[in-house]
């Protein structure tokens, strides 16, 4: 094989095979759209059964699996859920007995992540049931899609970016093994990535992987349609390669705009608001970045095999380049503003760490990129050998970012963005407090360790409006040796009383007591638990 190709092909397996690793060692899958609301609330103790179920998503979401466990382990399957915007609504089945339920369920957001978890509840009063825990991702699974990525990644970009720049710039051969392999791996990357993806989002091992229903839950997610989409644009990018004149060239301008079309057709910047302008951007990141990368190994074998055509070619990628580049920065700048919300999230989350090694690669890839165009170019386009070896050099080293940048970029299938953990943060949770003269309705914004605003609706015994003269809450955390916390809490509208000086240092369960004084002689004292995150 010659040099040239078998430098970006060893790159190609090295990227890969790193990022690798890293995934095998990984313990949990993170999750992408986050719950920020149920009905009923998670803890809450109901009066009488609920007609309906309400999940409320930070993002557009599609179930996959929704169950429903009665007080004595009995299993019923809830069928007829409706999306509304970003509330998943589901009918509640007749007849529910009293005692604590699990509503159980599992949904894929809108770039192919699964969510799963469990809500509890209570009619008339708990019972001893538990509820269940969802289980963690495979990281085997977790690797497989991951590597699926990558291949889909080269497919698209490197082989119909490849294809679009052998018809348009070169206008000969050359890089076609090169092409046809990046082709073919991107076939196995949308092909493998729906079975992973229905692994990944059933919570199954791999040993599932021929299952049917893996399979049919993987086209489901929003993924099978990049995947659809990606293999009609693969096979379009083909018949390009076998065919000529100017149906070869329309063909490989369906493909790279094919390829933008299924790149925008799933993940989490596709989904955030508005969409109108988030699906175009990334339409328009991705085929300027085909185009591009696409260029480059064509554009780099035809200039060492010294051909008269490359000249000319070089020229014309020169003068095209500039508004390409224009257009992926303004994109990428769009989509990185809107994922991420503000700077100091570029080192507090994961999404951040990657994007900041991705620009990382971009800015060494565009400084290779200007050198180039305004050094190198002038002199190749004059005939200077020395000048060509140097700028095939370079273009192998372009090459090899490039693959990097892809394998960077593949890894944000497992990390959240900021955007998403916002809306996590903003989770509440609901607790239900009984006594014999009185009860409270408690919720707790955010459901998480910092400041914490408790929302206190004191209720008479009948579950009423109930007026009273003072509101008073204690937080203790027995397992972590912290008495406790006191805070008096301010009269706001109706029967709710608000306490907004409440810090809660550590996660995880706190015991929460109320006391109301309903009058000058009679004081209730109402008790519980509420779950705080990390």
């Amino acid at each position: 094989m010659r040099p040239f190709i078998s430098a970006a092909l060893r790159a190609l397996i090295v990227t890969m095979a790193a990022p690798l690793l890293w995934l095998c060692l990984a313990q949990a899958a993170f999750a992408h759209a986050s719950l920020t609301a149920t009905e009923p609330a998670d803890g809450a103790v109901l009066a009488g059964a609920p007609s309906r179920f309400a999940l409320i998503f930070s993002e557009p979401v599609a179930p996959l699996v929704l169950e429903l466990v009665g007080p004595s382990g009995e299993r019923r399957a809830l069928e007829g859920a409706r999306l509304r915007d970003r509330t998943l609504e589901i009918t509640a089945p007749a007849g529910l007995s009293d005692g604590t339920h699990v509503l159980s369920w599992r949904v894929v957001s809108e770039d192919g992540h699964p969510v799963g978890g469990a809500v509890v509840f209570s009619i008339g009063a708990p019972s001893a049931a538990k509820p269940i825990v969802a289980a963690e991702g495979d990281p085997t699974v977790m690797a497989a899609l991951w590597a699926s990525k990558v291949a889909l990644y080269c497919g698209l970009l490197l082989g119909c970016g490849g294809v679009f720049a052998a018809r348009w710039l070169t206008q000969s051969s050359d890089g076609r093994r090169f092409v046809v392999i990046c082709l073919m791996l991107g076939i196995a990357g949308a092909v493998s990535g729906v079975g992973f993806q229905g692994l990944d989002a059933l919570g199954q091992h791999m040993v599932r992987l021929a299952d049917v229903r893996t399979w049919g839950a993987g086209l489901s997610t929003s993924f099978g349609r990049t995947a659809i989409y990606g293999l009609v644009s693969i096979a379009v990018a083909l018949l390009a390669w076998i065919t000529s004149g100017a149906i070869a060239r329309t063909l490989s301008i369906v493909a790279l705009l094919g390829a933008g079309v299924a790149l925008s057709a799933s993940g989490h910047a596709g989904s955030a608001k508005p969409e109108w302008l988030m699906r175009p951007t990334i339409f328009t990141h991705a085929v300027a970045v085909g185009f591009w990368i696409g260029s480059l190994v064509p554009l780099g074998l035809s200039l060492r095999r010294g051909r008269v055509e490359a000249r000319e070619a070089l020229s014309r990628f020169s003068r095209t380049i500039p508004f390409a580049l224009a257009g992926l920065v303004l994109a990428g700048g769009v989509l990185a503003i809107v994922q991420v919300e503000n700077v100091s999230a570029m080192v507090e989350t994961d999404y951040g760490n990657v994007l900041a090694v991705k620009l990382g690669l971009f800015a060494t890839l565009l400084g290779l990129a200007i050198v180039n165009r305004y050094r190198l170019t002038a002199m190749v386009s004059a005939g200077d050998r020395l000048a060509t070896r140097v700028l095939v050099r370079s273009i192998v080293a372009e090459t090899v970012i490039v693959i990097a940048i892809l394998a960077s970029v593949a890894a944000w299938r497992f990390t959240p963005p900021p955007r998403a953990l916002a809306a996590g943060d903003a989770r509440s949770a609901h607790i239900h407090l009984h006594g014999e003269t009185a009860a409270a309705d408690v919720v707790f914004r955010p459901a998480r360790r910092g400041p914490v605003v408790v929302d206190i609706t004191v209720l008479d015994g009948d579950l009423g409006a109930l007026n009273v003269k003072d509101v008073t809450l204690f937080m203790a955390n027995e397992a972590a040796g912290i008495a406790m916390i006191r805070r008096r809490a301010r009269e706001g509208e109706g029967a709710v009383w608000i306490v907004e000086d409440l810090v809660l240092p550590l996660a995880g369960r706190w015991n929460v007591r109320i006391d109301v004084l309903i009058s000058d002689f009679e004081m209730a004292r109402l008790s519980g638990e509420v779950e705080i995150d990390g």
